[in-house]
Parts: structure tokens; C-alpha cells; sequence
């Protein structure tokens, strides 16, 4: 269980995965979102994929409600832990580009 939560968690797929897994994986559900700012990316990126269309192959998180309140309190707690580093990356790299 905590494995799928940590490959599920918005803030492994956007602070320590390629920016490019962050967006297949928000096109995958038809996401509105069109960049996410890197502070607290991982909440973000599950605002949006809750905010998406949901599918038969969307991501794991939208599918189960529980699941995604778990991985948005376990991203806010990562978020949180490196936000130094997350501070540092929006400055120099600014938001991360879904499009």
C-alpha cells in the first residue's frame, strides 16, 4: 500500500520524477490545469487530476476518493518537508509547464 501511494504521490511525480511524467500523466485525464507552480506542486498536481475527467485508464488517485485525500495530505507533508528546495526551483525554473 505504501508503494502505490508513494509512485501515486503528486509530489514524487513532480519534484523527483522528469517534468514530462507530471504531464502525461495530467493529459491522461484531460486535466484544465495549464502549469503548476513547483511550491507545493504535489497538492497541485492532485487538485488537477481530481479536477480532471475522470477514465477507464486515468490515473489511480481520481479513481478512489480515499485515495486522493490520502495523497494530498501525504503530498502537503512532503511539500512542506522540501520546501527549500521547491523555493529554490520556482525562482530559477519557474512554474512547471503542463502544455
Amino acid at each position: 500500500m505504501v508503494y502505490f501511494l508513494l509512485i501515486g504521490c503528486g509530489t514524487i511525480n513532480t519534484v523527483v520524477r522528469d517534468d514530462s511524467v507530471a504531464r502525461h500523466d495530467l493529459s491522461r485525464v484531460k486535466s484544465p490545469c495549464g502549469t503548476i507552480p513547483r511550491i507545493y506542486s504535489g497538492v497541485a498536481y492532485n487538485i488537477c487530476t481530481l479536477r480532471g475527467k475522470p477514465s477507464r485508464t486515468s490515473l489511480w488517485v481520481g479513481a478512489v476518493p480515499e485515495f486522493a485525500l490520502a495523497d494530498i495530505v501525504l503530498s502537503g507533508v512532503l511539500d512542506t518537508v522540501i520546501l527549500p528546495y521547491t523555493i529554490y526551483e520556482q525562482a530559477y525554473k519557474g512554474n512547471l509547464d503542463l502544455e
